[in-house]
Order: structure tokens, then sequence, then C-alpha cells
């Protein structure tokens, strides 16, 4: 009985995770062209410092280093996004494909759902290609997790006296 309790609530944070993220999406999307802006300008600035110590003589310009901090954002938010969902997903006792599929889907209706949502604030754009870099992250948020669960699941499995070499 405690351990169902105890899988529940697992199962119950996982998803609060999902939301919570969700919302942080949401709200970062919610944010005027100006807000974004300094915020992506903030993290540019940064890694056009980092940039400059470990290739001084490289030539970038900010504008593509803009450009790439905001496609990453985009990837790499849309990965987790798919980890949590995907975990959330098992957690509630979905397995194999089909879980991996649901977690795919519910991101992707995400991502279309912030680009559209970002039609109506003001200076922003919904972009298909962004949706199409959003679904990409998630496929690899995907990929990751299935290959990081099947290798701690084969190493649990394993015996005792190989685990210890």
């Amino acid at each position: 009985m405690q351990l169902q309790l105890q899988k529940k609530m697992i199962a119950v944070i996982s998803w609060a995770l999902v939301v919570g993220w969700m919302a942080l999406i949401f709200f970062l999307s919610a944010q005027h062209a100006e807000q974004s802006a300094d915020l992506s300008g903030g993290i540019t600035e940064l890694v056009n410092e980092v940039v400059e110590q470990v290739a001084p003589d490289a030539e970038f310009h900010i504008d593509e280093i803009s450009f790439f901090v905001r496609k990453n954002a985009h990837f790499f938010a849309y990965m987790l996004l798919a980890v949590l969902t995907l975990n959330a997903v098992r957690r509630s006792g979905g397995r194999g494909w089909l879980s991996m599929g649901v977690a795919f889907i519910i991101s992707v209706l995400y991502a279309i759902s912030d680009e559209v949502h970002q039609l109506f604030v003001p200076g922003r754009s919904g972009q298909v290609s962004d949706v199409l870099l959003d679904s990409m992250g998630a496929l690899v948020g995907i990929a990751l997790y299935s290959l990081i669960s099947r290798w701690l699941g084969r190493r649990n499995k394993a015996p005792k006296n190989i685990r210890a070499n």
C-alpha cells in the first residue's frame, strides 16, 4: 500500500514538473519583443565573451550569435519538455513506443500552441520553422531519455560481480 502511494506521488510530481516547465515556456513566450530581446541579448553577450576567450581570432557577428542563442533556446526548451513529459508518462504506467509517441505528440502540440500564442504578443511572430526546431528538440530529448533509461536498466540487471569491475 505504501509503495502504491509513493508511486502515485512520484507520478503527480512528474506531471507537476511538466506543467511547471510549460508555464515557464508560456511566460517567456508572453514577453513582448523588447523583453525577449533583452533576455536573449544578455545570454548572447555571455556567449560572445566565451567565444572571444576560447577563439580570440574567430570572427563572429553579434547577430549570428544572437540567432544561435535564440534557436538553441527553442531546441533545448522542448528537449527538456519532452524528457519531463516522457518521464511523467512512464511514471504513470506508460511503456514502450506508445509512451514515446504520447510524449512527442504532447511536446509538438505545445510547440504549435506556443507559436500561435506568439502571434498575439506585440512584436512577436509565430514561425513554422520554430515548431520544427522544437519538434527536433523533443525528438532528441525522447531519444536521450530512452537511451539512458535502457543503459541504466541493463546496468542494474548486470550481475554484481560484473558491476564491481
